[in-house]
């Protein structure tokens, strides 16, 4: 916890160490802690770890205060959240259906929970467990998506990737190829509907097998001098060479009927118009990935990013001598329904041996009329890049915490930061749950934080991704006059004038603004013409016209 610390352009609001029920439950006087994914629910953040998960409430940020402590091993306990629902991942043969901490010893047992979990979190400090859903394969991860056209229920996407358990323990499973198994619980994910008015119905309504025809995708070798292999989640192994069989993490994106599959050796491109039965159509290969692990579109749909995660998570993959296309970001931009590949963002602060460092989860922060992402990298801590150009992602602000021990590597770092109602909210997988917030600086203006900051949510699962839209308001507006300065859209002598008119609009009410904006927006009409960044202006006329749509 005294780890040595080093921060630009953002700083640390708070450092909350873990509840002592968290530290490893299943072996006495291990103190080792592995805590995962996040979730947001009002001011509470649901914070997995492979023993649970816990629920803080973050309503004063600089003071978390902890509000439950859910043990129930499992691993790795991925969260989300939907309403007064909570879904949990599990897929450790260990795991159980009473959230024993006894685990399971017989290799066929109806005691084991591989699947996913539902509580009702109406009362978030009292959750009651509701029912499971069991798969083949478990759930290391899974996606909640809502269906624009359905309300009556919200469905789940699982991604497994554990081997496929017995028939003699969950009848139907079957881990052989499609030539020997048409019905093979491999090359495919799990849809649950979870009926809105009846969670304890939830159940299995498709499986779509997305992965069918792929062929094995190319690969990069390991480093010479590299002894850490890549079995496991880090990809490769030996044996028979085929497509993927599982994805890693799907992020979905409801508004514009599209979802992101991380799914091992391919980054796909699905349809999910009809949520119960989401279709590929389209797939990216890439011999500088390892593992393909998450996604991430841009707002406006017309980008996503794949993260890989070289090593699995546990190699130090971000040291000097490490590739900079390897372990990295991809960035693609989507046109007709196709990615074509722009360019790789890897955090650029090289990171020691002892630490283990790879892409892992982020989210959007929402600065109007850009593309910023806040993402972990373990022990490299957190990096927030500009990826507008879409050919030139660029940091902007970071967090570096030194090693969790500087004589060996041991496990730890960020697993997943995102943007939550103003902070940026990490889970460190051995130190407990920190919150940032971001400083002004020569990328990122105070209007634009503050514009960031008007976009609220009532809950966020970050693999849902929500459309953000911002409210009226004059920071909005200053916001895009701060990048206008910035990108030299209009002349210094017009910036001034528009914000000494937005200062003197501000004060008034009634008519007389209402007025004065709608001039105002009219006078951006005319400059956006002979602008050299046409765009922004427009973006700036139409926050203008809205401030004057908007009584007061």
């Amino acid at each position: 916890m005294n780890a040595g610390e080093a921060s630009w352009n953002m700083r640390v609001v708070s450092k909350t160490p873990p509840s002592e029920k968290f530290y490893n439950q299943t072996t006495p006087g291990d103190r080792r802690l592995t805590n995962s994914d996040l979730a947001f629910l009002g001011p509470y953040v649901i914070q997995g770890n492979y023993s649970g998960y816990q629920v803080f409430d973050i309503s004063n940020a600089r003071r978390p205060t902890l509000k439950s402590a859910y043990v129930c091993p499992g691993s790795q306990s991925d969260v989300s959240v939907y309403r007064n629902l909570m879904f949990v991942s599990g897929e450790a043969t260990s795991g159980r259906l009473d959230c024993g901490l006894q685990g399971i010893e017989d290799s066929v047992s109806h005691d084991r929970l591989r699947g996913i979990r539902i509580f009702d979190v109406t009362d978030i400090a009292r959750p009651k467990y509701i029912t499971n859903v069991q798969t083949c394969r478990g759930s290391h991860t899974h996606t909640v998506v809502t269906d624009p056209n359905d309300k009556a229920n919200v469905y789940v996407y699982v991604s497994g990737s554990a081997p496929v358990r017995s028939p003699n323990e969950l009848t139907g499973c079957s881990g052989g190829t499609l030539e020997e198994d048409p019905n093979t619980a491999l090359f495919r994910i799990e849809v649950i509907r979870v009926p809105l008015a009846a969670p304890e119905q939830a159940k299995i309504v498709s499986s779509p097998r997305i992965f069918t025809d792929l062929a094995a995708p190319p690969r990069h070798a390991e480093p010479a001098a590299d002894t850490v292999g890549r079995g496991g989640r880090g990809g490769g192994g030996g044996g028979r060479r085929g497509g993927p069989t599982q994805c890693h993490d799907i992020t979905v994106y409801p508004a514009i009927g599209l979802a992101g599959g991380a799914c091992a050796g391919y980054g796909l491109l699905l349809d999910i118009r009809d949520v119960a039965n989401p279709k590929r159509i389209g797939a990216v290969s890439d011999s500088n990935f390892s593992f393909w692990h998450s996604a991430t579109f841009n707002n406006d749909g017309s980008k996503v990013l794949f993260s890989d995660e070289w090593g699995g998570g546990t190699a130090p993959r971000c040291r000097a001598t490490d590739n900079k296309a390897w372990g990295a970001n991809a960035l693609f931009t989507l046109v007709d329904g196709k990615m074509e590949f722009k360019s790789y963002y890897k955090m650029p602060a090289a990171q020691t041996a002892f630490e283990n460092c790879v892409a892992h989860n982020g989210s959007l922060i929402p600065i109007p009329g850009r593309d910023v992402m806040v993402q972990a990298w373990y022990q490299g801590g957190i990096s927030v890049f500009d990826w507008t150009d879409v050919t030139r992602p660029t940091e902007i602000a970071y967090y570096d915490r030194g090693p969790m021990d500087s004589t060996k590597l041991v496990s730890a770092g960020s697993w997943s930061v995102y943007w939550y109602n103003g902070v940026m909210v990490s889970s460190e997988i051995s130190r407990g749950l920190d919150i940032f917030e971001l400083t002004p600086s020569g990328f990122i203006s105070q209007n634009e934080i503050d514009a960031a900051k008007t976009v609220r949510f009532d809950y966020l699962n970050a693999q849902e991704q929500p459309k953000l839209v911002w409210p009226p308001s004059f920071v909005l507006a200053r916001a895009y006059l701060d990048q206008l300065t910035r990108s030299n859209g209009l002349a210094a002598g017009r910036v001034a004038a528009v914000t000494g008119d937005l200062a003197r609009l501000e004060r008034l009410s009634g008519q007389g603004r209402r007025d004065g904006l709608t001039q105002l927006a009219t006078q951006l009409d005319s400059d956006a013409g002979g602008s050299a960044d046409q765009a922004k202006v427009r973006m700036l006329v139409v926050a203008v016209r809205d401030l004057a749509n908007t009584p007061r």
